[in-house]
């Protein structure tokens, strides 16, 4: 009985932009390696991204609408999107120079709905702005259906000076009427723990991934519904200047729908709350409970219990964040 020869696996890596992508992409298409046979990887931190060995120029011809969706979808947070741009580069090439116009090819309308998520907020955010700039453009955003029933954008409070940042999952009823993060029951909760950790709201940057309330009518209530992939990557782009402008030294996510947003989907809460990790933000980088966790426990113990993970990681933030001070100060 034959057996098929096991399939060499080449590791790429390259640095999460488009030109990075591109240039590989190019010389891996040039020497024929096809797409399952290549694992992506991105450079991270100082990680030396070792330049691609070019050969001969090839003779591809690539349509310019390609060129423009691969762009766009370099910004994408998805892991999977370098390895997906590839494959359908070189089904573009060896296949079906038109396959773009397939939007019911798999790859193809995942390959759109990943274009149509970055470039959905991304053209209200000014580049390199400061927050009151950011905070002024984020009320007029339209990229997503959400702004048509809430009552108004609520963008983050507090200045470029925090050195710690705190981003939530959504505005919440009261956030929504007042136009400001965590004034409801659960910043009430939030307060608590950082007065008894000693942070005040004054030092924090606090802000939430998605900028409007997304909920239910149910008569004269809104009941809080969470919001879906495509509206937390509709939003992204705010959350991403937000923190460009703000570059916290210490930066907690509160809740799951904060913490996949920025560590990932694959990121497990309960499994990897209070362990620091690095992003492109800081090397400090953590999550924990969204305190509406506390509220939501069924009894008086599950309160206290949860509430006091809550504040054993805003404590580690904390130490982390006296640490980081310790060593800028040499």
């Amino acid at each position: 009985m034959m057996t098929s020869a096991p399939v060499t696996t080449r590791q790429v890596r390259i640095e999460p932009r488009f030109e990075s992508w591109q240039s590989a992409a190019r010389e891996l298409l040039r020497q024929g390696v096809p797409p399952e046979t290549i694992e992506w990887l991105e450079a991270t931190g100082g990680e030396p991204c070792p330049a691609p060995v070019m050969g001969e120029p090839g003779v591809h011809r690539v349509p310019r609408r390609f060129v423009e969706i691969a762009r766009q979808v370099a910004g994408h947070p998805s892991a999977g999107r370098w390895a997906l741009l590839y494959r359908v580069l070189w089904r573009v090439v060896h296949e079906d120079h038109d396959l773009l116009r397939l939007e019911t090819d798999a790859d193809i309308s995942v390959l759109v709905a990943m274009e149509k998520a970055v470039r959905s907020a991304a053209p209200f955010v000014p580049p390199e702005a400061s927050l009151e700039a950011l905070r002024q453009a984020a009320r007029i955003c339209t990229g997503c259906d959400l702004h048509r029933a809430a009552t108004q954008t609520v963008f983050g409070q507090g200045s470029e000076a925090s050195r710690i940042a705190l981003v939530g999952e959504q505005p919440g009823d009261q956030e929504d009427v007042q136009g400001l993060p965590f004034v409801g029951p659960a910043g009430q909760v939030l307060d608590r723990a950082l007065g008894e950790v000693g942070l005040r709201r004054e030092e924090i940057y606090l802000t939430n991934v998605v900028k409007h309330f997304k909920f239910i009518p149910t008569g004269k209530r809104r009941l809080h519904a969470t919001p879906q992939e495509p509206e937390i990557l509709a939003c992204r782009p705010w959350l991403e200047a937000e923190l460009q402008a703000v570059r916290p030294e210490v930066l907690v996510c509160l809740g799951a729908t904060a913490s996949r947003a920025v560590f990932g989907p694959a990121f497990r809460l309960m499994k990897q709350r209070g362990l620091f990790l690095a992003t492109r933000w800081t090397a400090r980088s953590m999550a924990t409970l969204h305190p509406s966790a506390v509220l939501r426990a069924p009894d008086e113990e599950g309160q206290e219990r949860l509430y006091g993970l809550l504040k054993q990681d805003l404590t580690t933030a904390v130490a982390e964040l006296g640490r980081a001070g310790r060593s800028a100060g040499g």
